[in-house]
């Protein structure tokens, strides 16, 4: 494979019995890719001598709008009860202390096996929610973007687009209250805040498959000085369109602070002090009240779900139904990475739905009628505007895209009406057969050719800082 620095000036041409586009499947699809971009594009078409024939549904890869990279390495140590009310803020506890153990070279494999393993279950961009930053100590490493660093080369290495978001984190809680010991890996000013995103443009400037975010932790991090001072600054500097994430009203202890705080909520909050638009990504945004979800909707902001890790960490459940009846956006994020299958992610988001609802198939809209249709375009959509970037089989788009197992009975049997919904809804194996990355293969009949190596790299790391003394 050739390097992702390098573009792909080769016009090259694939053929598909079966293809999922913007106004939905689409049979004889014939398609040319070049310089990375979706070229032409037709339907009804015949294979011809030179396309490469992809065998099976062929779909596009989303973003994941929300990973915290390092995280991975903890997925499934933290199902121990050691408190009867274990909640997010003890789960916290145990991440703090892994933190403590990483290495640069500790975060760029566990990055590297993370981003391998994303592309194997069709996200071909990551919203990276960086904030590990400093060294053990709390200390600046030599080069303040040495961890950002670490996570560029790893989507390098594995060939995943990445939507680099550096973080602002300065405080403990609202009102800028100092940081404590486990939060010393985290912390910048303001200036150095600025510096850091200074040098990570400055390293991402050639890298045209990644992009670059503005990041506030949360209320609880950040100070609105700081808040307008980083918008200001940065776009003065013409950097006037890229993502704003923020993590927002998770749980229900944070509300409540916010509101001992300042008397409003945190969506509440951040609507009325700072102002949303369609720039901002809100993650989580679990606990909301009517007016807070119609301000979310109407600025057509962002609400980054990331439905296994907020299951895992007992968050609570989204307001999906009213708010995508509202013409509320979302994406999905796999978070702390205790899932990485975009099956799952769909399926707990919609199942969480009936649960609480106690009816069935709730996140459908008018003119999309298929839950499983309906869930995939809105991920798709939400993704791309969370993480700047065009997904999706169309002229002009970078030409990523997936193919599923043919051989599994219920891709080989459904028609198209029927695919998306048996794919989220009937199976539980992996059939993400191979990926493309701006036209390169990354994944080819279920493997990654840095896999092995990578693999190898990651079961190490898990022993060192997992389980040795």
């Amino acid at each position: 494979m050739s390097s992702l620095h390098q573009a792909n000036s080769d016009l090259q041409c694939f053929f598909a019995e079966r293809a999922l586009l913007p106004s939905g499947w689409a049979n004889n699809v014939l398609f040319s890719v070049k310089n990375g971009q979706f070229y032409s594009l037709e339907t009804n078409s015949t294979a011809t001598d030179k396309a490469n024939i992809l065998s099976g549904p062929v779909l596009p890869t989303i973003a994941n709008v929300h990973s915290h990279a390092f995280q991975r390495i903890m997925a499934g140590a933290a199902e121990v009860s050691l408190n009867p009310n274990d909640s997010f803020w003890s789960w916290r506890d145990l991440m703090y202390k892994i933190v403590q153990k990483l290495t640069p070279d500790d975060a760029h494999i566990i990055a590297k096996q993370l981003y391998i393993d994303m592309l194997k279950a069709g996200y071909s961009q990551v919203g990276e929610f960086h904030y590990l930053h400093h060294d053990i100590g709390g200390k600046h490493y030599g080069q303040l973007a040495e961890m950002s660093n670490q996570l560029i080369a790893a989507a390098d290495d594995a060939g995943l687009g990445l939507t680099l978001l550096p973080v602002l984190y300065s405080h403990s809680g609202f009102g800028g209250q100092a940081p404590n010991a486990g939060q010393a890996r985290f912390i910048h000013s303001t200036d150095s805040y600025l510096t850091l995103h200074q040098a990570c443009a400055k390293t991402l400037a050639n890298h045209p498959i990644h992009q670059l975010g503005v990041c506030f932790h949360s209320l609880r991090a950040v100070t609105k000085p700081q808040i307008d001072t980083v918008l200001q600054t940065l776009n003065a500097s013409s950097n006037t369109t890229s993502p704003i994430h923020i993590h927002i009203a998770e749980q229900q202890k944070e509300v409540q602070d916010s509101i001992n705080w300042s008397g409003q909520r945190p969506v509440e909050w951040l609507h009325n002090e700072i102002g949303l638009s369609d720039r901002w990504c809100l993650v989580h945004a679990t606990h909301l009240t009517e007016t807070e979800r119609q301000a979310i909707a109407s600025s057509q902001a962002i609400a980054g779900l990331c439905p296994t890790t907020e299951a895992n960490l007992g968050d609570g459940i989204f307001p999906a139904v009213t708010f995508e009846k509202e013409g509320g956006r979302w994406g999905i994020g796999s978070d702390s990475h205790v899932s990485l299958s975009i099956v799952e992610e769909l399926r707990t988001l919609e199942y969480g739905q009936r649960l609480r609802d106690q009816q069935r198939n709730r996140l459908y809209r008018p003119e999309q009628t298929s839950v499983g249709d309906n869930l995939y375009q809105q991920a798709l959509l939400g993704g791309n505007q969370a993480c700047s970037v065009s997904l999706g089989l169309a002229v002009g788009n970078r030409a990523d895209f997936m193919v599923l197992d043919e051989s599994q009975p219920f891709m080989a049997a459904s028609d198209n009406k029927d695919l998306l919904n048996r794919w989220l809804f009937a199976t539980n194996e992996n059939l993400v057969k191979d990926v493309f990355v701006a036209g390169q293969q990354r994944i080819k009949n279920f493997h990654h050719e840095h896999e092995e190596s990578s693999r190898s790299a990651f079961i190490r790391i898990i022993k060192k800082v997992m389980y040795d003394a």
